[in-house]
């Protein structure tokens, strides 16, 4: 059983569910499990998501999984060595199938007398009975469970409906080609199945750990924090941590989507999911497996299918009363239409030609088979997640995909986001001390500080340490030196305290410093700006964004030049925290508001933005677990390739409902007018459920190279 544990959150791998409506009468089942939150049965890729901290409950689920139909809950074991489903039986059984009805027809109209033709009724049975004996027995167990409305129900009524009308050659071609059209169909998506499997990959099977002069093998996941991890030639990077060699060279397309080799120096992070193509070389781990880029690649791409977007949800209720409806008004076809045909062509109620009537009622059950939906849109949907994940975005629902196609504002944050967040004195500016006395004493105050600011001090030398170090948010920080209080932050901090300071305009981020009631000076730290960040704000304006922005605590100086050099449409400065979150609701009135942002402080802003995108590398805990788009590298000209797979995946998707439902409508006509067969009703859906599906596979070849 493969469970992957977040608080209480576990995700099981099964095989066999082999349809859409299975899974949501499967997930009906779980559901009503005492001690289950929650929980998400996914056709697609073949996962139970459930949240339960009751060991009991989750025995339960496994349980009522195994007993439903030919569904199996996987171990960790069975679920990684798991091999691609061969579909050789089911080939089998539609080629002996096939035969039969071959000779079935042959012998029935041969002319060879009455003995040849009994059999050739008894051919007809083998072939039936070859392909349709699974489906009559899902039918008998369905029926006997409460479930009536599924494919199987309406495929056994249309075959023993065309047998009772004495159309025995139709009657197994219903079961033939549905059946075909089923093994299509299953391998149409275990090849998006693949990419899940694919993805696995990037995960290394093992880690070499250095131990002194021993070196040994443990999983990735006993990895810890600090260790030394020796990587050879060819061999995975196993969690995310810091290269100790000069230099090094990888291979990071499965990770950041880019084909060209990286080359990475001494202390330089590197990536789980890394591919090393150079020398060997040695590194220290910084995060565990779980925290690291493929541990999120994996358990967010398989807990996508948690957050359905509309058209999914809508599909899935569509599907529920659409087929009973199908199944009442073929039910009225044929008991009602022959006494209406009767009237209008012999001018009394009579019932006229029943059999022509029944047979139209068996295609419309035939037809109303919603396959093509329920199968192509989550589909469609998971091929977008696929696609993001293999160009260094992870999305965390398809949701989010569907909210992000629809954006009209695109809202970033600046320190970390659109600069590099590593800042360094630029300019110092004392008054009433040394310039060395001044970085003294901002250094002991900045120690205790996390914004990416402090680091521009982490080198100062400190005379004193600060003690009663407090911050006040979006301004700066107070503290105790040497008995004395001290003040190190914006202007508007030291303005609160009633201290006059000697304000300078420059286009970086300005410290001023006070001790005391007095005026120290200023110290000017700069933050270059991001290399791409120009980049993705143009990509974003071809696009056609209406609006991008920038909201930031900086000074308006800074700020402005920021915007002027990236061509933001607007910047809005000097923003506390709770300034950023009104800004956020009233952007959001507009139009649909993506927020990009990298800190602590931003989660509040990205909780309230219809999508939230995270920095994956240099983001925050908080940011990262508040967002639903995380770029993994920290690659901010990922924003737009995602921008552009949410867009294609949204068109597909609608594509994919308005083509099923108006070729559904059109079959349902035709077959009113008696214009269309039985057989050719079975092959005119399946034929619209693999268009459909095979549409849906556009999603995951999008290019991305465009100029």
């Amino acid at each position: 059983m493969e469970n992957q544990d977040m608080s209480n959150k576990k995700v099981l791998h099964i095989e066999n569910l082999d349809c859409p409506v299975c899974a949501e009468a499967l997930q009906a089942d779980l559901q009503k499990i005492k001690g289950v939150d929650s929980v998400a049965v996914d056709y697609v890729t073949q996962t139970i998501t459930l949240q339960t901290n009751d060991e009991k409950a989750l025995q339960r689920v496994i349980d009522t999984a195994n007993r439903f139909e030919e569904v199996r809950v996987l171990d960790g074991e069975a679920y990684l060595s798991k091999k691609k489903h061969s579909h050789v039986k089911e080939w089998v059984m539609i080629v002996i199938s096939a035969i039969f009805f071959l000779v079935g027809i042959l012998l029935e109209h041969s002319g060879w007398g009455q003995t040849v033709r009994i059999i050739g009724y008894c051919a007809y049975v083998a072939a039936y009975l070859s392909v349709g004996y699974p489906i009559l027995l899902s039918t008998a167990k369905n029926i006997t469970k409460g479930r009536i409305f599924d494919e199987n129900f309406l495929m056994t009524v249309a075959s023993i409906g065309a047998v009772v009308l004495g159309e025995y050659s139709e009657s197994v071609l219903v079961m033939l080609l549905y059946q075909l059209g089923e093994l299509l169909q299953g391998i149409a998506v275990g090849s998006s199945r693949a990419s899940v499997a694919q993805l696995m990959e990037l995960k290394s099977e093992w880690a070499t750990v250095l131990e002194g002069e021993e070196q040994r093998r443990v999983a990735p996941e006993e990895v810890q924090i600090g260790d030394l991890i020796l990587i050879k030639a060819g061999e995975k990077v196993p969690v995310d941590g810091i290269l100790m060699e000069t230099n090094a060279l990888f291979d990071t397309k499965s990770i950041t989507g880019e084909a060209a080799p990286k080359t990475c120096r001494q202390g330089e992070e590197i990536l789980s999911g890394y591919i090393n193509i150079g020398n060997v070389v040695t590194m220290k781990a910084t995060r565990k497996y779980t925290d690291s880029a493929v541990g999120r690649v994996l358990d967010m791409v398989e807990n996508a299918a948690e957050g359905k977007a509309a058209p999914e949800k809508f599909i899935t209720k569509f599907a529920r009363y659409y087929t009973p409806i199908v199944c009442l008004v073929a039910l009225l076809v044929a008991i009602f239409m022959p006494f209406m045909h009767g009237w209008i062509a012999l001018g009394a109620f009579d019932f006229y030609q029943p059999a022509r009537w029944v047979k139209v009622a068996l295609t419309f059950l035939v037809i109303s088979c919603p396959c093509a939906l329920i199968i192509s849109v989550p589909l469609t949907y998971f091929s977008g997640i696929g696609a993001c994940a293999k160009n260094g975005i992870l999305v965390k629902g398809a949701t989010y995909l569907d909210i992000a196609a629809k954006a009209q504002i695109i809202a970033f944050d600046k320190t970390g986001t659109l600069t590099e967040g590593s800042f360094s004195v630029c300019a110092i500016h004392a008054e009433t001390v040394t310039q060395e006395e001044l970085l003294s004493i901002v250094a002991a105050v900045e120690r205790a500080s996390s914004h990416p600011i402090a680091k521009a001090f982490d080198n100062v030398e400190c005379i004193m340490a600060a003690t009663d170090i407090s911050e006040v948010a979006g301004k700066g920080l107070r503290a105790t030196l040497a008995g004395e209080h001290v003040l190190v932050g914006n202007e508007a901090l030291l303005s609160e305290y009633g201290i006059k300071v000697e304000k300078i305009d420059s286009v970086h981020t300005v410290v001023y410093v006070a001790r005391g009631n007095e005026f120290l000076g200023s110290i000017e730290v700069g933050d270059g700006v991001r290399q791409g960040a120009k980049e993705c704000i143009v990509e974003l304006k071809k696009l056609g964004i209406p609006q991008t922005v920038m909201l930031t605590g900086d000074n308006r100086t800074r700020a402005n030049s920021i915007a002027r050099d990236l061509q933001l449409d607007k910047a809005y400065a000097t923003l506390l925290p709770d300034e950023k979150l009104k800004l956020a609701q009233e952007m959001r009135q507009k139009g649909g508001l993506i927020y990009v942002g990298d800190g602590i402080n931003d989660a509040p802003v990205m909780v309230e933005a219809d999508c939230a995108v995270s920095m994956g590398k240099l983001g925050s805990a908080a940011a990262i677990e508040a967002s639903d788009f995380v770029l993994i590298s920290d690659d901010i000209t990922a924003l737009p390739k995602g921008i552009r797979i949410a867009r294609k995946t949204r068109s597909v998707v609608m594509q994919n409902i308005i083509f099923s439902i108006a070729m559904k409508l059109g079959f349902m006509a035709l077959g009113v007018f008696g214009v269309l067969p039985l057989a050719l009703a079975v092959f005119a859906d399946v034929g619209v459920m693999l268009l459909a599906v095979c549409n849906s596979f556009r999603v995951r070849f999008i290019k991305m190279n465009r100029k």
